[in-house]
């Protein structure tokens, strides 16, 4: 009886473990293939630093000095895209985002040059005395999303970001094609984002709202169309955390 019962727990394991297990359909791309901008080959850069409270308007002056010479030269393969101070969320932090036309080897030829550059040097070193802390991503744009172009403001903007868990990226890129579609009627989506290199199955969202009273209409008006709760359902799931910056840019930002 005993050697019959233990011949039998394999193939009952192998049973139970079908029933919790997923199953995934083999795939021959990567998903950075399947869920990005076949037409451009643009690789952006998310940068997050947090500073000291008292260096803050030093900080910002200093960016708005340097920051458009990088951005207006021709010499350098790359563009920024926004620069803000977080208003709600994380206090005395500045965002910059910029992108890079050409991929990784625009990435490298920008940095290389920045290297050469002495103004540059002095800049990142009187930075350094400024912050308590800095990180960056590297993203790709999602195919579906909009393109981040320069607009005029005022506006506010909220950063969505969202950790996915591992192996969910194509599903949140299915539903959210679907989805995107309810956010268009006031020109708020900015642009959408996932990640590369930093923190992975990271996401990105980034909107515009002429104040934040607008952001509450416009995030309310969404639930009375007929199809987006049952995305917001099946999108949830997905995630493990989330968090929400609302941001006002610098007046250096293309997007104002």
């Amino acid at each position: 009886r005993g050697l019959g019962s233990s011949a039998h727990r394999p193939r009952e394991d192998s049973w139970l473990k079908s029933l919790f297990v997923r199953k995934v359909d083999p795939r021959k791309d990567a998903h950075s293939n399947l869920l990005a901008k076949r037409e451009t080959s643009s690789l952006y850069k998310l940068q997050f630093h947090n500073v000291k409270p008292e260096c803050l308007d030093a900080y910002n002056k200093l960016c708005q000095e340097v920051l458009p010479k990088i951005h207006e030269e021709k010499h350098y393969p790359c563009a920024l895209v926004g620069t803000w101070n977080t208003w709600y969320g994380e206090q005395d932090q500045a965002v910059h985002l910029w992108r890079y036309e050409g991929g990784y080897p625009a990435l490298n030829e920008v940095m290389s040059k920045l290297r050469q550059n002495k103004e540059f040097t002095e800049f990142r070193k009187e930075r350094g005395n400024m912050l308590l802390s800095r990180k960056n991503q590297l993203l790709l744009e999602f195919s579906f999303w909009n393109e981040p172009v320069p607009r005029d403001g005022p506006n506010i903007y909220e950063l969505r970001s969202y950790q996915l868990r591992p192996g969910t990226m194509i599903e949140w890129g299915n539903y959210w094609a679907r989805a995107i579609r309810f956010r268009q009627d006031n020109n708020e989506a900015v642009g959408g984002f996932f990640s590369q290199i930093g923190q992975l199955y990271m996401v990105h969202h980034l909107w515009a709202y002429k104040d934040l009273q607008t952001r509450e209409d416009i995030r309310n008006a969404a639930w009375h169309k007929p199809g987006w709760d049952e995305l917001v359902y099946y999108t949830v799931p997905l995630i493990q955390e989330m968090e929400s910056r609302i941001m006002i840019p610098l007046k250096i930002s293309p997007l104002q």
